[in-house]
């Protein structure tokens, strides 16, 4: 059974997303494009808020996009429950899962090419959570 991903993004994002969508479901990964769905002005809140909510209900995996990534990081981690993580490098895409147990990647469509990108994704969603000392510290703050 393949791994459930939902992905969302704005216009800074949209092309980025085209392509992580093309790869990852030809990889096998059960993919639901979240929009938007087009370079047309949108607002990036309420991608990541379709996408968390989505995240959350199924128990799955997201991936947000946006210029930089930041907007979207800001607020998907708005949402109680997500965690939201930027990353621009296999370390940070890996560690966010092994040590953070992050469910929600976010990409910068004008910081990071489409290569790095699609590796990084992979990454992101094949690296476990390795539990432990590390479920200590993220359930102190799943609760503030």
């Amino acid at each position: 059974m393949s791994k459930k991903v939902f992905i969302g993004a704005d216009h800074g994002g949209y092309s980025l997303k085209v392509a992580l969508v093309e790869h990852l479901t030809k990889k096998g990964y059960d993919v639901a494009d979240m929009g938007c769905y087009s370079t047309e002005s949108t607002d990036y809140p309420m991608y990541a808020e379709k996408v968390c909510t989505k995240v959350l209900e199924e128990n799955a995996l997201g991936i947000l996009v946006c210029g930089t990534g930041i907007g979207m990081s800001m607020a998907a981690n708005r949402i109680p429950g997500i965690r939201a993580a930027l990353a621009t490098n296999e370390f940070h895409a890996r560690l966010t899962r092994q040590h953070n147990n992050a469910n929600v990647l976010c990409l910068g469509e004008r910081v990071t090419g489409p290569g790095v990108a699609i590796n990084l994704a992979e990454i992101f969603i094949e690296t476990e959570f390795e539990g432990g000392r590390h479920q200590r510290r993220i359930d102190q703050f799943d609760k503030a």
